[in-house]
């Protein structure tokens, strides 16, 4: 599948800096990649392609663009994979209740998305795989994990066994309990009659009357949500991988369910060095979310006239691992911030710019502080200088390092 235009991205001089993010099945910081040189590799889950993208969106795909970002200033070459769920229960439901082909409706969506991280300036996957051409490798996966004893049948669908991978558990670290409740209100069926755990997640679902399918060798049907991201790591990243990503709602099932299928799959452990999430943002003091409804789409913004750039910049004024909610004032005060930062690369010299572009890395290579990024120049930007070369730097930093066009 096509992915979108990238971005042209200067190199910024003067010395980068070590990438440390939090990694969430340790609870601590962590270095990636470990060892200087080497490629970095990054998977992260992408949409569902059944309506527009919100800011919740928008807010994970910049997060992990400035990773993709800061990996590429420390001189790393970057492996990076995104999948689209084009084939699952939530596009078809809303297709069957709009009377638009699911086909049409993925198509349309897709293209929407497309605009909206081209917009903001988000650097592309290399690898951008969607559901339904990955399913020739679901079914190898789905053949290797049952020849490794980790499939079994229920009425004619497959289901991954959890108890066969000794490390699940290890990604979100939460208890049964927890456990059980998540996987029921997001998307599993732990109270379904012959599976061994109630944990245990499908992975091939044989045809439904109505529904679409494909030939594979456990019969015509499709494949379960999890096993998709797992496929498709293996395929184009490999075990191990640097980074894997999306939002905290994904921690579980999702990120962990696709971690234990790819370790039981290959052999190997652990999946993914670091499980880096984005929080949530909300509205109206709930989560923002298509199924509630309540959702500010970046292409409604964008529409309106809102240069993408605040809105961006809107996104960057919060840490990435804090819960917030969004409100009108953000692109208000992302806009007027902006409009300073435009008028101090315009004054023609300013306070020195190695050392603001030091403090930008300093902050972003720090576990993506975006918060202390923005206040550095913001000080900048308000403080009178002499150094001519200043203005230019900042403006080459702040594009290459935080995806801001001035």
């Amino acid at each position: 599948m096509q992915a979108w235009t990238k971005p042209e991205i200067p190199v910024v001089p003067g010395p980068a800096r070590r990438l440390r993010l939090y990694d969430t099945a340790s609870g601590g910081l962590v270095e990636v990649p470990p060892t200087d040189g080497e490629t970095a590799r990054m998977y992260v889950c992408g949409i569902t392609p059944y309506d527009a993208t919100h800011m919740g969106h928008a807010a994970t795909y910049v997060t992990f663009d400035l990773i993709n970002r800061l990996w590429r200033d420390d001189g790393h070459e970057v492996r990076y994979t995104q999948n689209i769920t084009d084939v699952d229960d939530p596009l078809l439901e809303r297709a069957a209740a709009t009377g638009v082909e699911w086909t049409d409706l993925a198509e349309r969506e897709i293209q929407l998305f497309r605009d909206d991280m081209t917009a903001l300036r988000v650097i592309p996957p290399q690898n951008y795989i969607g559901a339904v051409e990955s399913i020739p490798l679901v079914v190898e996966r789905i053949a290797e994990l049952r020849k490794a004893g980790a499939v079994y049948e229920v009425e004619g669908d497959l289901y991954f066994s959890v108890k066969a991978d000794p490390a699940f558990g290890s990604v979100s670290s939460y208890s049964p309990e927890l456990m059980q409740e998540l996987f029921g209100e997001r998307g599993g069926d732990p109270d379904r009659v012959g599976k061994r755990d109630p944990l245990d997640c499908l992975v091939w679902q044989l045809e439904r009357p109505g529904e679409p399918a494909w030939e594979s060798e456990f019969g015509r049907g499709r494949p379960g949500w999890h096993i998709e991201c797992s496929a498709i790591a293996l395929r184009y990243l490999g075990m191990t991988i640097d980074v894997q990503g999306g939002g905290s709602d994904l921690i579980f099932p999702h990120h962990e369910m696709s971690a234990s299928e790819a370790q039981c799959a290959t052999g190997e452990y652990p999946f993914a060095r670091a499980y880096v999430h984005q929080a949530m943002v909300g509205l109206d003091g709930e989560k923002m979310s298509k199924s509630k409804g309540n959702l500010v789409l970046v292409s409604k913004e964008r529409l309106a006239g809102t240069d993408p750039m605040a809105i961006r910049l809107a996104l960057l004024a919060h840490h990435y691992r804090t819960d917030w909610f969004w409100t009108s004032s953000d692109l208000v005060d992302a806009q007027a911030r902006l409009d300073v930062w435009r008028a101090a690369v315009g004054r023609g010299s300013g306070p020195d710019g190695a050392a603001a572009v030091d403090a930008l890395r300093a902050a972003l290579t720090n576990d993506l502080d975006t918060v202390a990024a923005l206040a550095a120049i913001d000080q900048w930007s308000e403080t009178n200088g002499d150094d001519t070369s200043a203005p230019a730097l900042v403006v080459q930093a702040l594009d290459a390092l935080l995806g801001i066009k001035l």
